[in-house]
């Protein structure tokens, strides 16, 4: 058993501790990590791009028909091979995926073969960006500077081509306005002096118990 196989809670690997409670939870949906992660779209145009190619090149080559689409099943076949891995590995990381956020810090965890785990406290989120594309949306994270995460470690919930300073992402929400709205909600809690932070803490909890 890994450290993460248990969960009292839901994506987390403990009980929360007192005055923490869990404000949303979200996963990926697989279409969209297909799409935006694994290019499924792309891939599939490439490989049906070859097969014309192959297809043509044997036609010219004076193959008949029905020889030339036999020799070129080969490529199709392994098209269609490479689309159901990813098709498969999408699935696989949208259903390992959880994203929570309480009153204190967002958690992320996911892993396929090895399940993680990060925490990220409100404190250190500096911005967030969301971005729409279709019925889903991502939200960027950037963190205050001198904060380091490993790219590879938090891959694919990271902002592609960002391997300096490292933006950890909520990716292929169905809501994501919803999970933005609330995310500003908490972070703007957190940057409030103690006095202040706890009873906009309190308040906020109560509303989100009473919805």
């Amino acid at each position: 058993m890994n450290e993460y196989e248990y969960e009292p809670v839901r994506g987390l690997p403990e009980q929360l501790p007192e005055g923490e409670y869990i404000v949303w939870q979200g996963e990926p949906e697989w279409q969209a990590m297909a799409r935006r992660v694994f290019h499924i779209r792309g891939i599939t145009v490439y490989f049906l791009l070859l097969t014309g190619w192959y297809l043509w090149t044997r036609l010219q080559g004076g193959a008949g028909l029905a020889e030339a689409l036999a020799a070129s099943s080969w490529v199709f076949t392994l098209g269609a091979s490479v689309l159901a891995i990813l098709l498969v590995m999408s699935w696989a990381f949208a259903r390992s995926t959880i994203y929570t956020l309480t009153n204190k810090r967002l958690v992320l965890r996911f892993g396929v073969a090895i399940p993680m785990m990060i925490n990220l406290p409100l404190e250190r989120v500096e911005s967030a960006d969301i971005g729409h594309y279709g019925s889903y949306g991502d939200i960027c994270l950037t963190l205050a500077k001198g904060d380091r995460i490993s790219y590879m470690a938090l891959w694919p919930h990271a902002r592609p081509w960002h391997h300096g300073r490292v933006k950890p992402m909520l990716r292929g929400l169905a809501n994501p306005d919803v999970a933005a709205a609330l995310l500003a909600d908490v972070v703007g809690v957190a940057a409030q002096p103690a006095e202040v932070r706890e009873e906009r803490e309190h308040a906020f909890g109560e509303a989100v118990s009473a919805a």
